[in-house]
């Protein structure tokens, strides 16, 4: 194992803060996975999850059985962790510039097309490498001006010539559930068993350039440039995992889901070893656009009728907000049919709050379709 340090940086005079990655696995190895945790700095189940996969990591490491390089960084953002006010956390979002920490992710795909378009041939292989070699080098003179955006390069950096990238997150009250590309589905898929997820949401482009759309829509539009006269690969695939709520932070779940993660880098080939048979999938994967952000229409005592985890028909109720000066209880519905996969930890609801995401089998939304 080896163990980086990457300085970012510094805001202010006398003060640091800096990233750590660990890297397992054999020096030239044939492929590179990259898992980060807590790029939302206040969603700690990943954080755990990293630090069992850590020593599982390094056991199978002196074994022998690591096929691929393996990167991880526990603690992907410093920055959020710190930002604690009146003992509220707060790592959603950048205090000083009020960016979400998991958006805007720098977009390269248009230079590096720029960069490798003579170069381009029917050999995908090659054409791989030249793209990943000039996404590095591009990344590497890019010349960040904030600690911010710092981060963001110092991630990419990291994981920009991965095959695979996995991003763990959590919501606030949710059962297990992943975003990635119909393109990656059927690579994903096996990890969506693994792990237990009850929805997984699929888009090509969610808006926002969080970071698993980085590495995937890159790959993406080059393939919508070049696709029709030279070979272009799907050179990178990428999951965010939600590990269910915030609150869900205990060793057992985390042993659960370093098992899960385990099993499914044997299954893809990173690790040696027979995987276990896949598990059922809860439910289909539905697009992403068919995620119905149910609201609140009026403030008040929010209190919920469904749960996370419970497939909602069309109309149902998922909460009442009381009015405890007026005594109006106002009821809130789902529009759609769908699993109801998170809901917020409040229970103060504020008018045209999102109360709740409900996962429909059918696509109607456009544009952005992330939360802010």
């Amino acid at each position: 194992m080896r163990h980086e340090i990457h300085d970012l940086i510094a805001p202010l005079p006398g003060t640091a803060r800096q990233v750590h990655s660990f890297h397992f696995g054999p020096a030239q190895a044939p492929g590179k996975v990259y898992i980060q945790a807590s790029l939302h700095a206040d969603e700690l189940p990943g954080m755990l999850v990293a630090w069992h996969l850590k020593q599982r990591l390094a056991e199978l490491e002196a074994a022998g059985r690591l096929r691929h390089e393996i990167v991880l960084v526990p603690v992907a953002n410093p920055v959020g962790l710190e930002q604690v006010l009146m003992d509220v956390p707060l790592g959603r979002y950048e205090l000083e510039s009020g960016q979400n920490f998991n958006r805007w992710f720098v977009d390269l795909s248009e230079e590096v097309g720029n960069l490798v378009e003579e170069q381009l041939n029917d050999d995908a292989q090659h054409n791989l490498d030249l793209i990943r070699r000039h996404l590095a080098a591009a990344l590497s003179r890019q010349r960040p001006t904030t600690q911010l955006q710092s981060l963001r390069l110092t991630l990419q950096r990291l994981a920009c010539d991965a095959d695979m990238v996995l991003d763990l997150h959590c919501d606030f009250e949710a059962v297990a559930h992943l975003y990635t590309t119909p393109e990656a589905w059927p690579r994903v898929e096996p990890l969506a068993r693994y792990i237990g997820a009850e929805a997984c949401l699929l888009a090509t482009d969610s808006g926002g350039q969080s970071f698993d759309e980085c590495f995937t829509l890159l790959w993406w539009q080059l393939q919508q440039r070049f696709g029709a006269r030279f070979a272009i690969p799907s050179g990178s695939f990428a999951v965010t995992v939600e590990l269910r709520g915030q609150g869900d932070v205990n060793h057992g779940l985390a042993s659960l889901d370093c098992q899960a993660l385990v099993d499914y880098l044997i299954h893809f080939g990173a690790i040696e070893g027979l995987p276990p048979a896949l598990p059922e999938l809860p439910f289909p994967a539905t697009p992403l656009a068919g995620v119905e952000p149910v609201a609140a229409p009026v403030g008040g005592l929010l209190v919920f009728s469904a749960l996370p985890g419970e497939y909602l028909q069309a109309g149902q109720l998922v909460a009442e907000i009381i009015d405890p000066v007026s005594d109006r209880v106002t009821p809130v519905h789902c529009n759609n049919p769908g699993l109801l996969y998170a809901r917020s930890l409040k229970r103060m609801a504020t008018a045209g709050m999102i109360i709740a995401h409900v996962a429909g089998r059918e696509a109607y939304r456009s544009g952005y379709l992330l939360s802010p």
